[in-house]
């Protein structure tokens, strides 16, 4: 389908879920769909402080998705973005507990970089040579490695705990700042979001042009072709998943470094589970993939503010973001497909 008619489709979907969210919205609520649909769009961008929290989170979950999209395009299902961005958010925290007051800042924050995208990859490379030697399920070893990492983020909350029995470790060298990003021109997050758009132009440039891209591609449309070629299959899903944790650990660097500098279980907010849906949204297509975070981020904020405009519980909010969901996600298959009607002999319709 040519793209001005595409757009056109997604187009029409994204109003027709609009007008249904209207109507459930007058029928369950009594409420104004206009008003609530404005309070959306205030609760994303209704100030500065709030369009600056908007793109954080839109940074951090891109960065998320295109950790998943290597993986996914070589058609390894890598459910484990949550454990490995904890696996890096573990390692940030532990240097910044551990060295904070022994070593200068800026090694300090460039230790933590590192530390993070190993503990991330070494998170995805568990599983990854599993599947590449035994072929076992990536699936359920990733979604497995997610709650083991939980429980070692919770055993080490414990150790860390300030106060003792408070079972949280507050911020992290709030009175010294060590390992805090540095705030750009005062703003708080920039740093976060230049470099996952950094991070976005060299993950295209890596998956559309260079010989691993091109290797991804070759094994996700047949691991017979690409051994027939003489791809190296094993070590390429080995080579990918590492790359795919590092990304993941990345994002945890992002979350303690730069935005929450604390530690939690749940500091990941189910970003490894939503990025995949703003992947499979974007056709695997890192620069698209912008477009699709924006999207979620901004219902999923929507959502929070009808919460408290109107004193409704935050399921209110996900019925609608859900209902604006499957109409987007339905429109795709009349991209994808063209429905005919044929005639057979008898005039009957088939």
């Amino acid at each position: 389908m040519p793209l001005l008619q595409s757009l056109a489709v997604r187009r029409g979907a994204l109003l027709l879920a609009l007008v249904v969210g209207g109507f459930i919205t007058t029928f369950t609520t009594g409420l104004n769909p206009v008003s609530v649909y404005a309070t959306m769009f205030k609760g994303a961008f209704g100030s500065p402080r709030k369009i600056w929290i908007l793109l954080q989170e839109i940074a951090v979950l891109l960065c998320v998705a295109l950790a998943l999209t290597p993986a996914f395009r070589m058609k390894f299902w890598n459910l484990g973005g949550e454990g490995q961005i904890l696996a890096g958010s573990l390692a940030s925290a532990a240097c910044m507990i551990c060295l904070g007051d022994k070593i200068p800042n800026a090694v300090l924050i460039l230790l933590m970089l590192v530390c993070s995208l190993a503990a991330g990859a070494v998170w995805a490379g568990i599983p990854a040579v599993a599947k590449a030697r035994w072929n076992t399920n990536e699936t359920l070893f990733t979604l497995m490695m997610n709650y083991v990492a939980t429980q070692l983020v919770a055993y080490f909350v414990i150790v860390w705990e300030v106060p003792k029995g408070s079972g949280n470790i507050g911020i992290i060298n709030q009175a010294t700042e060590a390992g805090w990003l540095p705030q750009i021109f005062g703003l708080k997050y920039l740093l976060n979001i230049l470099l996952v758009a950094a991070l976005t132009v060299l993950m295209h440039l890596y998956l559309s042009y260079s010989k691993h891209g091109y290797e991804i591609s070759v094994v996700g449309e047949s691991t017979n072709t690409a051994r027939y070629v003489g791809i190296k299959v094993d070590r390429v899903i080995v080579r990918t998943l590492l790359l795919s944790g590092a990304v993941c650990g990345f994002a945890g660097f992002l979350l303690v470094a730069g935005t929450n500098h604390t530690l939690t279980t749940t500091i990941a907010g189910g970003r490894g589970f939503t990025a995949v849906m703003v992947a499979w949204l974007a056709k695997f297509n890192p620069l698209v993939m912008a477009a699709s975070s924006f999207l979620l981020v901004v219902m999923d904020s929507g959502a929070g503010e009808i919460s408290t405009a109107y004193g409704l519980n935050h399921s209110f909010g996900d019925i609608l973001t859900g209902i604006i969901l499957f109409f987007i996600i339905g429109c795709e298959f009349f991209i994808a497909y063209q429905v005919h009607f044929d005639k057979k002999e008898g005039g009957h319709d088939a």
